[in-house]
């Protein structure tokens, strides 16, 4: 493959409504993952592998959280000014057309003065909220090998999932004869990861006549690339067989947890032929006190699990706290929650400093429906022997005065706080 100069641009923007209360304050590529990363940094670490470090981040949606994790790249060998490096970009105003973007194509256009600067041959769009593992340069090499103008990176997908997908089908060469975007009915093809490769005039041309063009919504599923095929354009798909998730509903974000502790674990953070970089807490080692029963879960540095506590099949992040007899199961914590003395915590996720009281329950009730999760928010205060049923929710700043005389949160509920923002500390 010939040394060609590849621009990485991740579409980082995402408000990630269906991840309901843990993407209220953080864009959904912010979202803490696997007890001590963020979801964002699968794709750079992929990039970072793949020896792709000219790399571009547009965000949009709250990126306070998403901008401070990153920094200048560090841990990604992105801290460089030349030969590329990792920079940021979101909306802004100027004396041209510009303001917030309106669909993944519009993102990359109103941004695309900042690609030219860098004179890439080839400009690889990716998305900031999966995870995966995928080595960049075979789908360069395979965009090279057949002289595709546009390469698509595909996954099988069943045909109950096809709906939320656009849907490809292609020849023997694997040319792409047809795009669907989330068909309400399951059609034959396998289903695009909104992962491309342009040849870099390519992607120029066609974004300036998308820009232009009445009617459209300025996406590359919906728009762009389904014309492209229409028009006779050279579009090539390249088959990716690992392991995909795409964990934008709460679900899909747990079970992504659940698969790193299956034997063996369907994604093995341990590989060292692929690190997963990140920027680390400085935290003490991990203390489990004489007496904690600890299974089948990962325990990340500074957490403490006291006496007589049970934690099964759980993620815990730095700095989480179980007090002795509490009970942790089927759960995924983040950092530094505390769960107080007798406290029971199974089949749910607690965002950042969540703090659940003793003897409360978060979850687990109502085995008849065993994939529905009961969530605790950022900052949010679960009292004493207070039930969080199965399928309700606790908002992000709850206190005891916002929950008042109640007992507990029914499946479906969403308690959030009445306090204005200045009165949150």
């Amino acid at each position: 493959m010939p040394d060609l100069k590849v621009c990485a641009i991740i579409l980082a923007g995402g408000e990630g409504t269906r991840l309901g209360v843990l993407t209220a304050k953080r864009a959904k590529p912010a979202v803490p993952f696997a007890g001590k990363f963020r979801i964002i940094d699968f794709v750079l670490s992929n990039c970072a592998n793949s020896d792709i470090y000219d790399v571009m981040l547009v965000a949009q949606y709250r990126p306070h959280s998403l901008i401070e994790h990153l920094g200048a790249g560090g841990p990604w060998e992105m801290n460089r000014e030349r030969n590329g490096g990792l920079r940021i970009y979101t909306p802004y105003l100027s004396r041209e057309e510009s303001g917030w973007f309106t669909g993944t194509a519009d993102a990359v256009q109103q941004n695309f003065l900042f690609i030219k600067d860098r004179r890439p041959d080839l400009v690889l769009i990716l998305s900031g909220d999966h995870i995966y593992r995928m080595n960049y340069r075979e789908l360069i090499a395979h965009h090279v090998e057949k002289q595709a103008e546009c390469t698509l990176a595909t996954i099988d997908v069943p045909d109950e999932e096809k709906s939320r997908f656009g849907i490809i089908q292609t020849d023997a060469d694997w040319r792409v004869t047809q795009f669907v975007e989330k068909p309400k009915e399951p059609v034959p093809g396998v289903g695009s990861m909104g992962i491309y490769v342009f040849d870099y005039a390519v992607l120029d041309r066609l974004l300036l006549e998308d820009h232009d063009r009445q009617g459209s919504s300025h996406d590359f599923g919906k728009d762009v690339i389904p014309r492209m095929i229409s028009e006779g354009k050279r579009v090539s798909a390249w088959h990716y067989r690992g392991y995909w998730r795409d964990v934008g509903t709460l679900e899909s974000y747990w079970e992504a947890h659940m698969d790193l502790l299956s034997d063996p674990p369907k994604y093995d953070l341990h590989d060292k032929g692929w690190l997963v970089h990140t920027r680390s807490e400085n935290r003490p080692p991990a203390r489990i006190a004489a007496g904690a029963v600890v299974s089948d879960s990962l325990i990340a540095h500074g957490c403490y699990i006291g006496g007589g506590a049970r934690v099964e099949r759980s993620v815990l992040s730095p700095g989480v706290r179980v007090e002795p007899g509490a009970v942790v199961r089927d759960s995924v914590l983040l950092t530094d929650c505390v769960v107080h003395r007798d406290a029971i915590i199974e089949r749910s996720i607690l965002d950042i400093r969540a703090r659940i009281g003793p003897g409360a329950r978060v979850g687990g009730l109502g085995d008849e429906q065993p994939m529905r999760f009961s969530v605790v928010g950022k900052g949010a205060f679960v009292p004493p022997r207070f039930v969080v049923h199965a399928g309700a929710a606790i908002g992000p700043d709850v206190i005891s005065a916002d929950i008042g005389e109640r007992t507990e949160a029914k499946d479906g509920e969403l308690i959030e706080t009445q306090r204005k923002p200045h009165e949150i500390s």
